[in-house]
């Protein structure tokens, strides 16, 4: 889906994502990824969800996010539960969802002014 809103050159902002890529200020990138309205980090390890551990999420819990959208890919996954636990005991909200439902929702709370992490992954 390619999102036609605008979009202010000094934020992030997913301008569109399908079962391959997601689009950032509409660039294509196709493997893991660490999305904040501020903060962008193309290059994150792990490059799936299924190689994802706990230390890798040390890199958005210095974000300081009020809430952190996991987007497991095409289908929504659930986290080995050392990674699980990780987010439980950081003390900061979590969703975890499909990564299509997260770029929409990442959006929604961008547009509310929400400090809001995204680590999105497209497999």
């Amino acid at each position: 889906m390619k999102f036609s809103e605008a979009h202010d050159d000094n934020h992030f902002v997913i301008t569109g994502y399908d079962d391959q890529s997601i689009r950032i200020n509409d660039k294509s990138f196709t493997q893991g990824l660490i999305l904040t309205p501020e903060h962008f980090a193309p290059d994150w390890q792990p490059a799936v969800f299924t190689d994802l551990q706990a230390q890798h999420l040390e890199k958005i819990y210095v974000l300081q996010p009020e809430v952190i959208l996991l987007g497991t890919g095409i289908k929504q996954l659930f986290p080995e539960k050392e990674v699980y636990l990780s987010l439980v005991n950081a003390g900061i909200g979590f969703e975890i969802m499909n990564t299509q439902a997260a770029c929409r929702t990442f959006n929604i709370l961008m547009a509310d002014d929400r400090n809001i992490a995204a680590a999105l992954f497209c497999k």
